[in-house]
């Protein structure tokens, strides 16, 4: 593509790629010809100088984080497209306007083909966290999109990169609102309320990614005891005595033990 680095890969070192592998390791590549910037979007060329796939550039062992095998120039309707495609798939998912549950992961990197992005919707309040530059140096165009494609279901975007952009590029993270004001939100997870703490709390605030294992739990929890160590959010905790735990023991990080006894035991 006109204008972008080329990166060349060594024979035999396209096969993951053609595989629509997300990521280029250094030793996979022949030579570069250009002089891409961290953050630059590259397009990867195998060999004999076929078109493979169009990517982040980065400085480490993971050299291009591929967000397209598409010869294609990402202009702004393709990223609006990318998170169009994650936000359809949560609708069928019955994660979009449920009444049960408001939070969800909307971009999960790779598996969204996004690359270095994640991105979390907590009752109309978005936290990103963001792991490479290529993402980092787009993301006032990411607020838009996100802005275009909730409209009035948002209320504040949160980017939590201060700890996650790569260190080797020299640039500094900063968390703060992209847009809106500081707020604090209860979410619903299966019914369940939790208060979450995005701006001090672990990850982007909430363990989105257990809530199939605490409904898990809940199902084999009745009449047990049961022992939740670092329980963080206590979501564990609130599953089991929904599924009538005898008696629940939460230890948090900070070693607090709190005991939870159902009230008809």
């Amino acid at each position: 593509m006109e204008g972008l680095a080329k990166v060349i890969l060594k024979s035999g070192k396209d096969q993951s790629v053609k595989r629509y592998h997300p990521w280029v390791f250094s030793g996979a590549i022949k030579k570069i010809i250009g002089s891409p910037e961290e953050g630059d979007i590259v397009s990867v060329f195998d060999n004999k100088d076929i078109f493979l796939a169009l990517g982040h550039y980065q400085v480490g062992s993971i050299a291009v984080r591929i967000f397209t095998f598409e010869d294609q120039y990402p202009d702004d309707n393709f990223w609006f497209n990318k998170f169009l495609s994650a936000y359809e798939l949560r609708k069928k998912l019955n994660l979009v306007d449920n009444q049960h549950t408001n939070v969800f992961r909307l971009i999960n990197a790779e598996g969204d083909n996004l690359p270095g992005l994640i991105v979390d919707y907590y009752n109309g309040v978005i936290v990103m966290q963001i792991h490479s530059i290529g993402m980092y140096l787009i993301r006032e165009k990411l607020v838009d999109i996100l802005k275009r494609l909730f409209d009035d279901n948002l209320k504040a975007i949160y980017d939590k990169s201060e700890k996650t952009i790569p260190f080797k590029s020299g640039v500094e993270g900063k968390n703060e609102y992209l847009y809106g004001e500081p707020l604090s939100e209860t979410i619903l997870e299966n019914g369940n309320k939790f208060k979450v703490d995005w701006e001090e709390g672990q990850k982007t605030g909430f363990f989105i990614d257990q809530r199939d294992n605490r409904i898990l739990l809940k199902n084999y929890a009745k009449n047990k005891k049961v022992l939740n160590m670092f329980s963080y959010t206590g979501g564990f905790s609130v599953y089991a005595l929904q599924g009538e735990a005898q008696l629940v023991h939460s230890v948090d990080s900070s070693d607090k033990a709190i005991d939870l006894v159902q009230e008809n035991t």
